[in-house]
Parts: C-alpha cells; structure tokens; sequence
C-alpha cells in the first residue's frame, strides 16, 4: 500500500515535471516563431540623423545593455531578425544577442552574435558556406560572406577569440532537435565583404 503511495506521487511529479517543461518551450516557440516570421521589423529610421551624430562625435560611445543595435538578415533562410547589445536572457528573449566583450558589427576584429536554437536560429543549419549574412545599424549596413560551418564544444572559447580580420560569428545551441540544456553550439563564421 505504502509502495502504491509512492510510486502515485513521484508519477504525479513526473507528469507536472513534463507539462511544466512542455508548456515554457512552447512558449518560447512561439515567440521565436514569432521573432523569426517578422520580416518587416526595422529600426527607427533616424539613420541620416544618427549618421550626422556619429561623424560629429569623435569617439561613439558604446551601446549599453539591453539597447536594440541593428537587425540580421539571413537571406536563405528569408529571416530579419532584431540584434540587442548583451547575451542575458533579456536580449536573449527579443531576439539575438550580440557578445558585449566582442567588437561591434563592421569592426575589425570579432563580433559574436548568439540566440536560441528553438526561436531565433531554429533554421540556421539551413544556412550554406558562401551564403550572405546582412548586419544593418542605424549608421550602416554590412555584408559578410559565410566562410565557415562548424560544431564545437558548448565550453570551446575559440569562438570569441579576436581575429585579424572583420569577422560575425553566429553561435546557437547544438543539436537543434535536443530537449533540454544542449551539450555543442552551431557555429558560423563569416568575413566582411562590404
């Protein structure tokens, strides 16, 4: 009797458990959904304001955290896709994060961008070598040209080292199909073409 107790409660455990977990990644899905099939988001367009302002300062502050710096376009994947500074989940829920300690997109040097696999980048394995990656900011827009495909461990630094040259780097969880904490992150690596 005492067995049967038991064995009811750790059952009624695993199915909330369950319906718990099912009903967050749904809710994630959908907003990723959400996210991924907005292609007509832009930014504010005071881009000619903003560009005056950029040239009239000597140095551009940096942005700060939470603060919206641009849209990705992935072609292929008919995706525009908003870019927030910061890697928090904050950022992280709105669309994709852009790596605080990296350099920001159109420098030379490493910019690290990274979102979820099951909203945002759910269909980046699509994405070929030789495939355009546009990164547009309110002071300009620039192409990269993927260069790279490749999986690595979820702890592997090499993903944010500096580079000699104007690199994006995408990073998102590996396997797309894992449920739960993925184990590899999906990387691509693009060099600026213009």
């Amino acid at each position: 009797m005492k067995d049967k107790r038991i064995l009811t409660i750790i059952g009624a455990a695993l199915i909330i458990g369950g319906l718990w977990v099912f009903l967050n990644n749904s809710i994630l899905f959908v907003k990723g959904y959400e996210l991924g099939t907005t292609n007509g988001h832009t930014l504010i367009d005071n881009r000619a304001i903003k560009k005056q302002e950029i040239e009239e300062e000597a140095v551009q502050e940096p942005p700060k955290i939470g603060e919206e710096i641009g849209s990705l376009t992935i072609e292929r994947i008919d995706a525009t896709i908003p870019i927030f500074h910061g890697t928090d989940e904050d950022e992280l829920a709105k669309g994709i994060g852009h790596f605080a300690d990296s350099v920001l997109p159109g420098e030379k040097d490493n910019s690290v961008l990274s979102g979820h696999r099951d909203t945002v980048f759910r269909r980046l394995d699509e994405v070929k070598l030789g495939d355009n990656l546009v990164v547009t900011t309110a002071s300009d827009s620039f192409t990269y040209k993927v260069r790279k495909i490749r999986i690595v461990d979820e702890d592997d630094r090499t993903v944010i080292v500096p580079k000699p040259r104007a690199t994006l780097t995408v990073s998102t969880c590996y396997p797309f199909d894992f449920i739960g904490s993925a184990p590899e992150r999906y990387i691509l690596e693009a060099y600026l073409v213009e």
